[in-house]
């Protein structure tokens, strides 16, 4: 159905089309390729036909959705991708299958009640209210429908809302499954734990020689060395180009004198300004100022601090008001001025600092201007290079020769592995071009890659010189981190030990208080903890066995840092108050009952379906998803 359309079916229908989708799944799935379709038929249910260009019209409506959520247009192909077919599909199943059931039934709706229907659907209305025929046919026009394809969607649309309000009109949740349900989400627990972390166990002593080649040959695999390649890699780029000796002084001296202004900085003064709404009270400030009072004098008789009256350090073409800022560099420091008629107020001024005008020498930035020529001039030669350099690579010279041609040198970082870092376990420095190092190993020995964007204006191409094949290590090689890592499994493997033995005291009747004395920590609480959250160290897996069972309940899991354990107890089950007309129990009623009806609904027009049969033909689709070129948006 036409987005339109929807709208005029009203909140409930709207979700009712939602759900129906679930459906589209199983109808995709199950069906066949049938023969004795016409060739502009896309499915059957029964004897109701879905037409190819139904299908075509309501999937690239549903498709153009997507691309405004995805940001760009998407192709039909892209669309299949998606599943977007199988939805468009499903849905106009579910469709047909309730226009089939309703015309079984002679359902019907009379022509006045559907133009009245027409008349109400809040996309035709004009802005003041009312029906617009106009706005109608823009619609209609949008979406490609005729009024009278409209008029029938329309009316086969009032009949399955008959249909559905029949079968699923007025059931509402059970107040006891309500209640029941409220109070499974609304119960929260209050949770004492111990926290064990592996500084309780002390210090864990280095392996003897036998323990740690045992662990090392067991777990061989994860100090095993990786496969590491060498490349030979040539970059092309302003900064390997730019040569700032080869640029002159009069080249320096000529671009300095054009751009001079940049080097300018003009006159800047710090300015204070006391602002009178009235000319009055300008005119009798300035007059205690002629008599001898200071501009600091009178700002404490009205009550004003530095930050209402500093207008900071400005250049006169800073001032908004041009009046204000002539009047302003007319004075010298230390001076205050009479009242000056600004734009918005009359205003006085206090010049407390004057800073000269200044031009930066051409000694002071001649290296800048240099470098920014010599950059300049290697950005030409970039694009200039480039193409000469590829055609040197499709003739088949190597990057050492082509580098030797145009004068360029060849990098030869050390060996990396698939992360970028070397032998030592460092990353290994290179050009940042994105792609370099999955380039790398997606190539091989004598394989000629396409060059890479490197910056802006860089590019950089590579070749892999060098396959060193994964392998395992000798113990002797990775002795500190085999150590570290029998430490590490030590660690986990003794709290597992400790916190089980914990629990089993804790079980059998010692006190949480007295444990937690034992080992040396603190007990830790966590009030009206919430099903299905996380807080803090308990995560979800603490959080899934604090709900496990009643008032009492204790459990050995893992904190959230993967690495300490949590020995927990419930102390106390908080069960909320139900109260069916609380706004959260209206709501919750609403939403079950909703899904009841749609649950139902579903059902229902399954049977519909697997009486009628439902028939796909699968050519024609394919022929609307996977044509040559076509996208929409």
């Amino acid at each position: 159905m036409l987005d339109a359309l929807r709208k005029g079916a009203g909140t409930w229908i709207a979700k009712l089309f939602i759900a129906l989708l679930v459906m589209s799944f199983a109808v995709w799935g199950v069906a066949d390729i049938f023969q004795g379709f016409g060739q502009n038929v896309a499915a059957k249910v029964g004897d109701t036909e879905i037409s190819l260009f139904s299908f075509d019209r309501s999937y690239r409506r549903d498709l153009n959705n997507l691309g405004r959520q995805v940001g760009r247009p998407l192709s039909t192909v892209e669309g299949a991708q998606y599943g977007i077919p199988q939805q468009t599909l499903g849905k106009l199943v579910a469709e047909a299958a309730m226009n089939e059931e309703a015309t079984s039934m002679n359902l019907g709706v009379s022509d006045e009640k559907l133009a009245t229907l027409i008349q109400a659907d809040p996309a035709f209305q004009r802005p003041g209210g009312g029906y617009d025929r106009s706005q109608l046919a823009q619609v209609l026009r949008n979406n490609g429908m005729s009024e009278d394809e409209y008029v029938i969607e329309r009316r086969q649309l009032a009949e399955r809302q008959q249909l559905a309000e029949g079968i699923t009109g007025g059931m509402s949740t059970p107040i006891a499954y309500l209640e029941a349900l409220y109070s499974f989400q609304a119960e929260t627990r209050d949770i004492s734990y111990l926290q064990l972390e592996p500084s309780v166990l002390g210090e864990i002593a280095d392996p003897s020689e036998d323990d740690l080649k045992t662990y090392f040959e067991a777990e061989k695999a994860q100090f095993k060395a990786p496969e590491y390649r060498e490349v030979s890699i040539l970059e092309l780029s302003p900064a390997k180009l730019a040569r700032a000796d080869d640029v002159t002084d009069e080249a320096v001296a000529e671009e300095y004198e054009r751009d001079k202004a940049q080097y300018f900085e003009p006159e800047r003064r710090k300015v204070r300004q006391m602002s009178f709404p009235k000319a009055e009270d300008a005119t009798a400030a300035a007059e205690k100022l002629a008599g001898g009072m200071t501009f600091d004098e009178l700002m404490a008789e009205k009550n004003l601090t530095n930050n209402d009256v500093d207008l900071g350090l400005m250049a006169q073409s800073d001032f908004l008001d041009s009046a204000i800022g002539e009047a302003a560099f007319a004075l010298a420091q230390g001076e205050t001025s009479n009242v000056v008629e600004g734009r918005f107020s009359s205003v006085i001024l206090d010049v407390t600092e004057i800073e000269p005008e200044t031009t930066q020498p051409l000694a002071d930035v001649a290296d800048k201007i240099r470098e920014t020529l010599a950059r300049e001039q290697a950005e030409r030669e970039v694009l200039d290079l480039l193409n000469e350099i590829e055609d040197a690579r499709a003739g088949g010279a190597p990057l050492a020769d082509v580098a030797k041609r145009f004068s360029l040198q060849i990098m030869t970082p050390a060996a990396f592995d698939a992360t970028g870092k070397g032998q030592d376990d460092v990353a290994v420095e290179m050009p940042e071009a994105s792609g370099l190092v999955a380039g790398t190993f997606n190539s091989d020995v004598g394989i000629e890659n396409d060059p890479l964007q490197l910056g802006d204006r860089g590019f950089l191409w590579y070749e892999v010189v060098k396959v060193i094949p994964e392998r395992d290590r000798e113990l002797t090689e990775v002795h500190d981190r085999v150590v570290a890592a029998w430490k590490q499994d030590q660690t986990v493997q003794r709290l597992k030990d400790l916190s089980a033995e914990v629990l089993a005291k804790l079980n059998s009747g010692t006190t949480l208080e007295a444990l937690a004395g034992e080992n040396g920590v603190t007990i830790k609480t966590v009030p009206a903890a919430k099903r299905g959250g996380d807080t803090g160290d308990l995560g979800a897996d603490a959080i899934v066995a604090a709900f496990a069972g009643p008032a009492g309940i204790t459990a050995d899991v893992e904190a959230t840092n993967g690495t300490d354990r949590l020995i927990l107890k419930v102390d106390a089950v908080n069960t909320a108050a139900f109260f069916a007309e609380a706004e959260d129990s209206i709501q919750l009623r609403q939403q079950l009952s909703q899904q009841l009806q749609d649950s139902l609904l579903n059902q229902y027009v399954t049977d519909i379906e697997d009486k009628a049969g439902v028939e796909i033909n699968q050519a024609s689709i394919a022929q609307v998803i996977n044509p040559a070129e076509t996208t929409a948006y």
